[in-house]
């Protein structure tokens, strides 16, 4: 059985990170984690989690064959790419399978169902009175997308390498999730993601609703403010209650 050399794999490492010129925080920044965790593979005190091989290896521009054996490779028994497809397919499947919010009973998938509808009914009234515009299309588009991934999608516990190192953010597919000075573990991820469904399924009625009754009232100033408004509710109403819910029990 192969045996990794942590010694030499971590010097690879450092050797690899100093020609492109990163630093261990520029590094670590790039994956989402902490530079302390950086420094303990370069000293080969610990290995990365094996989540982490793929991405490390990308913006190393090596190989994940080459960066297991701390060297690069010129001649091998069979094609680099070869090679390269059976290491990350060992990788993918040697994981456990996430679990996800969907294989779990909860009340969220009946609390988003009404939301939807609700959304749909505000926006068949504002089209009705010809108010509906580009920004009400952009904020249902997106509040009903990430709804849908904290009501049913999401992961509901992280990998363990997130408990074991000051990670600031999740990689979940094509989902990115990174709140600057907030370090996501499975001590606060349940709450961030319960925070998650309230504030995407309240968005999705919120803003239409504002564009419906403020449209009407106070259409000049609403005109000028509807960015804004958005803007605030995307940023302040959804990441700021995350960041509060995460850092209280980081």
């Amino acid at each position: 059985m192969y045996e990794l050399n942590k010694a030499k794999f971590g010097a690879f490492v450092a050797e690899l990170r100093k020609e492109l010129g990163f630093t261990q925080k520029e590094l670590a920044e790039k994956l989402l984690i902490s530079d302390k965790a950086v420094s303990k593979w370069e000293t080969g005190t610990t290995i990365p989690d094996t989540a982490l091989l793929i991405p490390l290896a990308d913006i190393l521009g090596v190989t994940v064959t080459e960066l297991l054996s701390g060297e690069r490779l010129q001649q091998q028994s069979m094609p680099a790419e070869e090679v390269e497809q059976v290491v990350k397919t060992a990788i993918t499947y040697t994981e456990t399978a996430p679990q996800r919010a969907w294989q779990e009973k909860s009340i969220w998938r009946v609390v988003f169902a009404c939301a939807c509808l609700g959304e749909v009914a505000l926006l068949f009234f504002l089209g009705y009175l010809g108010r509906i515009t580009e920004l009400v299309w952009v904020n249902a588009i997106l509040t009903t997308l990430f709804g849908a991934y904290f009501c049913f999608f999401v992961q509901t516990r992280l990998p363990a390498y997130h408990d074991q190192n000051q990670i600031s953010g999740v990689y979940d597919g094509v989902v990115r999730m990174n709140i600057p000075g907030l370090y996501f573990n499975n001590r606060n991820w349940p709450h961030i993601v319960e925070t998650g469904r309230w504030v995407m399924t309240l968005n999705m009625l919120v803003f239409p609703l504002l564009s419906l009754i403020l449209g009407e009232w106070i259409p000049t100033l609403w005109h000028a403010a509807e960015g804004m408004v958005m803007l605030t509710l995307s940023l302040g109403g959804s990441f700021i209650p995350m960041y509060i819910i995460g850092k209280k029990y980081e």
